[in-house]
């Protein structure tokens, strides 16, 4: 079995492609599970959406347990990184764009 650490050690700049391969691996095999859940839950979802929303989802829930990452570590420093907070903005745009609230029509035919 191959330990972790060696297939983290290949690396885009200070992120691991390891990590962002398990991360939107994970959300792709979700996506159709999630679009079912949340479509209970009156949010229409489209399986795509979760791909775009997959880092800003990351963020956020490293920043929410306190685990530091380094994206997490570049997207909140306020003094540089500025390419990372775009994209991260961009992915999280793209992702809530075809979100639709989905409300029950009363109306007789």
């Amino acid at each position: 079995m191959i330990p972790i650490e060696f297939l983290r050690q290949f690396r885009l700049g200070d992120y691991a492609i390891f990590d962002f391969a398990v991360s939107f691996l994970g959300i792709y095999l979700l996506a159709p599970l999630l679009s079912k859940l949340f479509l209970k839950l009156k949010l229409d979802i489209p399986k795509q959406n979760w791909l775009y929303l997959t880092l800003p989802i990351g963020v956020t829930t490293h920043l929410l347990f306190g685990k530091i990452t380094p994206l997490t570590r570049d997207f909140i420093d306020i003094q540089s990184h500025y390419i990372v907070k775009i994209i991260i903005l961009g992915l999280l745009f793209l992702g809530l764009n075809d979100i639709k609230i989905i409300r029950k029509n009363n109306s007789l035919k």
